[in-house]
């Protein structure tokens, strides 16, 4: 199952949106489960998801999807939430890097972390873990996965940061682009306002709200 790569530059504008920003805009929807963590904070990823479906304690899948990835693609592995093995660690992302991946999402672990981290590579796991896999089980690469919990279909985009991971379906990329800088527009006229001295409960309409729960509007000091 193939998909085609869209503009590479709508990848960039997601990424560069953020994760939380681009999963808010499209009704909160693709998030996977907040375990699922870049190595470095500052290690951020965005492009088309190409699927692994892995046995937990073999990699054999990962290797094979290596060899058939495109550039820019993200690897988005599901090993079963399975922490106690890391099927991928430097001498992977060193290849994966030379074949201009974009990055590795897995929900499992990975080990070689600092040497991950140095190579400047960007992956997002479950956890860490020095125990190594065997090259076994086939699994299957390119076909529908489960990933902390999100539903990842081959060519789906991956977006992901310091907040976490989101996955938007290749049908609602154009949408999202759309929708994300709509909120990063009001975002920047709402904090025009509170610099300008407004109050974020006015500015967010909550004033009503939080008379019919009883709140008081001042305080004593």
């Amino acid at each position: 199952m193939t998909t085609p790569h869209a503009d590479p530059t709508q990848y960039e504008r997601l990424r560069d949106f953020g994760a939380a920003t681009v999963h808010e805009a499209l009704g909160r929807i693709g998030a996977m489960h907040s375990s699922i963590k870049p190595l470095d904070p500052a290690m951020r990823v965005a492009g088309r998801a190409l699927t692994v479906d892995c046995t937990p304690l073999d990699n054999l899948a990962i290797q094979y999807a290596v060899t058939i990835a495109r550039p820019g693609d993200v690897l988005v592995v599901d090993a079963k939430a399975f922490v106690e093995s890391g099927p991928w660690g430097d001498v992977l992302s060193l290849y994966a890097q030379q074949q201009g991946i974009a990055g590795l999402v897995i929900d499992g672990s990975v080990r070689d972390s600092r040497d991950i981290v140095e190579m400047g590579f960007p992956v997002f796991s479950r956890g860490v873990c020095i125990e190594g896999t065997y090259k076994y089980q086939p699994g299957a690469v390119d076909v529908p996965i489960t990933c902390g919990g999100a539903i990842v279909n081959p060519g789906d985009i991956i977006i992901g940061d310091a907040d976490g991971v989101v996955v938007v379906p290749q049908s609602d990329l154009d949408r999202a682009v759309e929708l994300s800088a709509e909120r990063v527009h009001k975002e920047d006229e709402l904090r025009e306002q509170l610099r300008g001295g407004a109050a974020l409960a006015d500015l967010l309409g909550l004033r009503d709200r939080l008379d019919e729960f009883g709140y008081e509007r001042t305080r004593d000091r």
